[in-house]
């Protein structure tokens, strides 16, 4: 027989244990306090189980007892990238209850600040994700062009993460001439950005082979988990809410909507790549009796607000449905049969934040 085939033959005889590992939270790549446990055979994962609650804040019975407007500098802190989004969904469902017509240059203003905070919130994927992938170098060219997107933020709304911008009726300030002269300065020279970037890490072999045919999830297990955002567009899904139903000034705006071919890891970073090249009422209100659902297009998918009133200053009911949740529920199926090594790279594909996950 053989040497190898004698091998083989030992190797089937013996004993194997599944073992269990915990990654994270303190894990520096899990992207927060988040706790994967690994079912392992060696190296190969058999299942994984995402543990969340480890924030524990309790954001949407908070919201139950907090009037409106105070509701908003709340639900910025959810997903704490994508604090202009949180912003509208909640003002949305407001507004949705109330009947109020928001003046079409303050809808504008409100596209240009969700869109702003899209590329904010892209460009700390990027960085964060080259470096899960082993890449050092492009986390510095990303937080550099976000801190000129910050600074227009910060031009509009006085603050950097957290805006509480977004108001029932409008935005709370309008912008200035010096913000428009800046923000067309940095439009003109982000494209030489993005370009750099890909010359510097999009087309490296090595990124490549490590990305292409890991963490699959096909068109039919993204929509069964409810993924959405470039986790589903990804997996060859071309839906985005901005453009399949239009809110606030989307429907005149024209821009494409990136999809990928095979739901790998390389195909979830193509399309948010591409992404990033498309580029009063009193203040105390209270809501008329109803039930709504409203939902937006945030950075990290579908982000949805159910909110039910009674009348009062305060909803009777406050849910909201968080991208990153449902995202990182199909990360079980992503990395099955895949190596620990694998683990980072494909939870970096998903691109979420802990805030949006436990609420």
């Amino acid at each position: 027989m053989p040497q190898t085939d004698l091998w083989q033959k030992r190797a089937d005889t013996l004993f194997t244990e599944e073992m269990v590992l915990n990654m994270g939270p303190q894990h520096p790549s899990t992207h927060g306090v988040l706790r994967l446990v690994l079912h392992t055979d060696g190296e190969v994962i058999k299942k994984c189980v995402p543990h969340l609650g480890y924030l524990h804040r309790g954001m949407e019975k908070h919201s139950e007892i907090k009037e409106y407007r105070q509701i908003i500098p709340l639900w910025d802190r959810a997903d704490y990238l994508s604090s202009m989004h949180n912003s509208y969904i909640v003002t949305l469902a407001a507004e949705s209850l109330l009947g109020v017509e928001v003046p079409r240059r303050a809808e504008y203003l409100r596209v240009m600040m969700m869109e702003l905070q899209r590329l904010a919130s892209h460009l700390i994927w990027f960085g964060t994700f080259a470096l899960d992938s082993g890449a050092v170098t492009p986390i510095f060219y990303a937080f550099r062009e976000r801190e000129l997107v910050l600074d227009l933020l910060e031009l509009a709304s006085g603050a950097r993460l957290l805006y509480n911008y977004i108001r029932p009726g409008g935005v709370r300030l309008d912008v200035t001439s010096e913000f428009m002269r800046r923000l067309k300065k940095f439009l003109v020279h982000f494209q030489d950005y993005l370009d750099e970037y890909e010359e510097l890490y999009t087309g490296n072999a090595i990124f490549i082979n490590r990305a292409r045919n890991i963490g699959m999830l096909t068109a039919e297990e993204a929509i069964s988990w409810g993924a959405s955002g470039p986790t589903l567009r990804g997996s060859g899904v071309k839906w985005d809410l901005r453009k399949d139903e239009p809110y606030s000034a989307y429907e005149e705006f024209k821009f494409p909507v990136p999809v990928g071919e095979r739901g790998d890891v390389l195909d979830r970073y193509n399309v948010r790549f591409l992404e990033m090249r498309a580029a009063k009422l009193p203040t105390s209100i209270k809501v008329p009796p109803g039930e709504v659902y409203v939902r937006t297009e945030s950075p990290r998918g579908e982000l949805g607000a159910y909110l039910v009133s009674e009348g009062g200053k305060t909803p009777y009911r406050f849910h909201v449905r968080a991208p990153s949740f449902l995202n990182l529920s199909a990360l079980d199926t992503m990395l099955r049969g895949h190596m620990i090594a694998d683990v980072v790279l494909i939870l970096g594909s998903i691109d979420i934040t802990v805030g949006d996950t436990d609420r």
